[in-house]
């Protein structure tokens, strides 16, 4: 359903973007023990999360899976590094500021 979704609106002039932020192991270890020790921020971090961590490799598979059933000429998956998160928020508006050029 998502890619006729994502047809009819492209076919309407949308620009359609999908990011995908990938983090790696260590680093999705490491914010989620910053999380824990830091009081303002407690409240990002709950045991589902540290459940669901355990399941990553299934999560992987899953994205995997979704990049190749989803990703479009026309709406597109853009993978971006998102460890350094400056870096991956700039890479993020070079993308939507590139395909707004494209489209114009």
């Amino acid at each position: 359903e998502i890619l006729g979704f994502e047809e009819h609106l492209t076919a309407h002039g949308t620009v359609v973007l999908k990011f995908w932020l990938h983090i790696s192991d260590a680093e999705q270890l490491a914010r989620f023990r910053a999380r824990e020790e830091t009081p303002h921020k407690r409240y990002k971090i709950t045991e589902d999360d540290w459940r669901n961590r355990e399941k990553r490799s299934a999560y992987e598979q899953a994205v995997d899976d979704m990049l190749a059933r989803t990703h479009t000429p026309d709406a597109p998956w853009i993978v971006v590094p998102a460890n350094d998160k400056r870096f991956a928020r700039v890479a993020v508006l070079k993308a939507i500021r590139d395909a707004m050029k494209k489209a114009l």
